[in-house]
């Protein structure tokens, strides 16, 4: 009865496997014998398709028998072909452009467009249209090609043609990647995907970057993209205030399967609102969308790139229309060099009604195994839906050829005696960097400029230290780092030993520690850059930062518990003293001015802050994102941007008479914050509210009071933390605290209608920060600026109560 079974199951086996197999590919071409890019390719009444590739080549494979195929592109009129499928087979096919008439339309002078009753029926129906599939599942194929177009000779010193491996011109492709995953959705945004196969050009090793859900635009949402090329997005033509931000143009109308198909321009009705441009295609009756050929320039306010050219391909799918083919082809220029590029999505084999098993989507929006990258070329050979260009098939021969080369021993010691040659200009500006990439190490060595610096305390300091790292497989890694420092004026010598290994990537869970003597701020937050405090004490005769010694001891280690939630326990022993200036040197001696003491609460002379006096603490936290979304990969788990708030507790416990320590206190302390919370075209918010409470402060000292991120600098880097005209350390406490951050950046919501400034693309932002202790009761501040990418520059205000402290303009850089 066995042999009989397995007789069966072989039998349907072969018979399944001479079933399929067979192969049709063509080329699509227009009447004048043009190629059609990215024309769909598919069965009638199914998802079983493909798209052309940038030559309006096709391939697909498909079972034996009788079928219609149905060949269409935006802007060409679908055409059928019946075909008796029997073995591989050769179609080339030449489309029409659509003809679209007028003639059932009457426009009169001075009356409304009809594209407009057409929109309004559209825009009404559009939250039906968006909610009418709950759920779905299907197979996606994406191909991502960024190629540069132009470059210069040098950038920084580097041999750009060298570096990408570029042609003569200094043109090619420096990426080109295919993935095919699972792609599984349900309403209202829950994503779970799982890559099957991945390739990337000249590396056999690599993990595509391309994700279905990046691929995913649905113009039946009111914004799109928000919060990627733009900060505040952009208007769908079918939003529900579309009109007014668009003009429609009615350009005719053609049937196809007997459904009439209205083809409309959409026109932003301003040069530089956040608006689409170019055709949308809308069924009658139904008020759908049949396809799209939209464009975003660089006057709606995109970043990084000039054009981004959106083509969408829905085919019918049960009583609904589903998006097959996707398109984004996008160019642009920076630093000098000019690129273009696209990334295609291909959709198929639609489930409508999935029956997705319980927890099936637990926040892990996309999962790739070790065996996603171990597909070779026969197997893409044999399963790629879109053809390679001559191009494409070109990058793949050329990198893969000598990717298993440079993966060699002598190939990367040979790259690396060119990248590791020593310069005196490395070492003063970025650092030396000596890479093994071979044996996965690697030694980098501070740069010199930055580790010289100055304060009153120690007068010209040398901070240097070197960096060694250690990579295995999956991203483990460990580093070990000496450091060291000395102050030519109190002629102290300190030196520390820091070591960490990130053991398991999955987890996020590391270990490490550190030991030795050092100088730091009396201020845990930090105060002043170092170079920011030289620059004041060398020419304006300003110590702003203050500092002390202690010898140390602390180890720490930290773990994802649950998705989201990060755990992080540590010990820290410390042997503390206070410091005196040892230096008054200026180099612009200001009159009227004069170094404070290294006490901050007794400026005009030098006493001690604290007693010589010993700690030993613990401290334990916790944080959890809600909603925390992430991929999986086997290098690691990697969080994106939550929708979310996060949340943090910490305690930390001062333990007397343990090593002799001489503290003995309990602190608590709970926080909530977010980043970019996104309004649409009103920008993003981000905030921050911590509140905390000694709850036992019977010995403690200035070093373990709650201190709070300070700042008097004019220039000083960004953060939400940070209030931005607070003194470093007048108001730490050891009592009780409540604060409060808040800031909204408008994205350019009002500079963007003054026509000289919106060429800036300046983003105009608010906010303002609060901070009441037994300390510092009712302090506020409130501040408005204008930022351009990293820069940013405000003006503010700082109140006691409700008396005015400090006023002032304020600079910062950075992310």
């Amino acid at each position: 009865m066995i042999k009989i079974y397995a007789l069966v199951i072989f039998s349907l086996t072969i018979s399944a496997a001479f079933a399929q197999n067979f192969t049709l590919r063509g080329q699509v071409k227009d009447t004048n014998g043009e190629a059609v890019p990215f024309a769909s390719v598919y069965v009638k009444n199914t998802t079983i398709g493909t798209s052309a590739n940038l030559d309006g080549r096709y391939v697909l494979r498909l079972n034996k028998g009788t079928l219609t195929l149905v060949y269409k592109a935006v802007g060409y009129k679908p055409q059928e072909n019946i075909l008796n499928l029997d073995g591989d087979v050769s179609l080339n096919v030449s489309l029409t452009p659509e003809s679209y008439t007028l003639a059932n339309v009457t426009i009169r002078a001075n009356a409304e467009d009809p594209a407009y009753a057409i929109m309004r029926k559209a825009i009404k129906a559009r939250k039906k249209h968006l909610e009418e599939v709950k759920a779905y599942s299907c197979n996606v194929y994406i191909k991502g090609v960024q190629k540069l177009v132009g470059a210069p000779k040098k950038f920084m010193g580097t041999d750009i043609r060298k570096t990408f491996d570029l042609d003569s011109n200094r043109k090619g492709i420096i990426y080109l990647s295919e993935s095919e995953s699972k792609f599984n959705f349900k309403r209202p945004d829950q994503i779970h995907e799982e890559m099957i196969s991945s390739r990337i050009s000249g590396r056999d090793n690599g993990f595509s970057f391309n994700k279905a859900s990046d691929l995913v635009i649905n113009f039946y949402n009111n914004y799109l993209l928000e919060n990627t090329l733009s900060s505040r997005g952009f208007i769908s033509p079918l939003a529900d205030n579309a009109l007014f931000y668009y003009y429609y143009k009615y350009l005719g109308e053609t049937t196809e399967d007997g459904v009439v198909i209205h083809k409309i321009q959409v026109i932003p009705r301003r040069e530089n609102d956040p608006a689409f441009r170019g055709v949308i295609y809308i069924m009658e009756d139904s008020w759908r969308i049949y396809d799209t050929d939209l464009f975003l320039t660089k006057s709606a306010g995109i970043n990084f790139i000039d054009t981004l050219n959106i083509k969408q391909s829905f085919t019918k799918v049960k009583d609904v229309y589903m998006p097959t083919t996707i398109n984004f082809q996008f160019n642009g220029k920076v630093l000098g060099f000019k690129f273009a590029g696209y990334y295609v999505g291909v959709s198929s084999n639609y489930d409508l009604h999935p029956n997705f098993p319980k927890n099936f989507f637990s926040g892990e929006i996309l999962k790739i195994t070790e065996l996603v990258n171990k597909k070779d070329s026969a197997y893409w050979r044999a399963n790629r839906p879109i053809p390679l260009t001559t191009d494409e098939q070109k990058d793949y021969i050329k990198k893969d050829s000598i990717s298993r080369l440079k993966q060699s021993k002598v190939y990367l010691d040979s790259v690396e005696r060119d990248n590791n040659k020593f310069s005196v200009w490395k070492l003063l500006w970025n650092g030396y960097r000596i890479n093994d990439r071979y044996d996965k190490k690697s030694y980098s060595f501070d740069p010199l400029l930055r580790s010289v610096f100055y304060n009153t305390v120690e007068g010209f300091v040398v901070k240097y230290g070197v960096t060694y790292g250690k990579s295995f497989e999956n991203n483990v890694n460990y580093s070990i780092r000496p450091e060291f420092r000395y102050g030519f004026a109190n002629q102290k010598l300190t030196g520390s030993l820091t070591g960490n290994y990130f053991y398991d990537p999955l987890k996020r869970a590391s270990v490490g520690g550190s030991f030795g003597n050092g100088i730091f701020d009396l201020n845990n937050l930090g105060s002043m850059t170092l170079l920011g405090n030289s620059i004041n004490g060398l020419f304006y005769e300003r110590n702003y930062s203050k500092f002390y010694y202690k010898r140390f001891a602390n180890i720490y280690t930290s773990r994802e518990l649950a998705n989201g939630l990060q755990g992080y326990l540590s010990a820290d022993y410390s042997n503390n003293e206070t410091m005196v200036n040892h230096s008054d040197f200026t180099i612009l001696d200001r009159k009227n001015l004069e170094f404070t003491s290294n006490n901050p609460f007794t400026p005009a002379q030098e006493t001690p802050l604290f007693p010589h006096y010993q700690s030993f603490s613990a401290l334990a936290n916790l944080t959890y994102t809600i909603g925390q979304k992430y991929i999986t990969r086997p290098d690691g788990k990697f969080y994106t941007r939550s929708k979310y708030p996060r949340i943090s507790l910490t305690y930390k416990k001062g333990f007397k008479n343990v090593l002799s320590s001489d503290v003995d206190y309990d602190f608590v302390k709970a926080e909530i914050s977010q980043d970019r919370i996104g309004l649409g075209l009103w920008g993003y918010t981000s905030f921050l509210v911590g509140t905390g409470k000694f709850l036992n402060n019977n010995s403690l000292y200035y070093l373990d009071y709650k201190h709070f991120a300070g700042n008097i600098s004019t220039i000083f880097p960004p953060d939400l933390r940070k209030f931005q005209y607070l003194d470093f350390y007048q108001f730490s406490t050891k009592e009780q605290y409540f604060e409060a951050h808040l800031e909204h950046n408008f994205a350019g919501f009002f500079i963007n209608k003054i026509p000289l400034l919106r060429k800036l693309k300046l983003e105009e932002f608010i906010g303002g920060g609060y901070l009441s202790s037994p300390e510092k009761r009712n302090y506020k501040e409130f501040y408005f600026g204008f930022q351009r990418f990293i820069f940013r520059a405000s003006y503010g205000f700082a109140y006691d109560g409700n008396k005015k402290i400090s006023q002032g303009f304020r600079l910062s850089y950075g992310f």
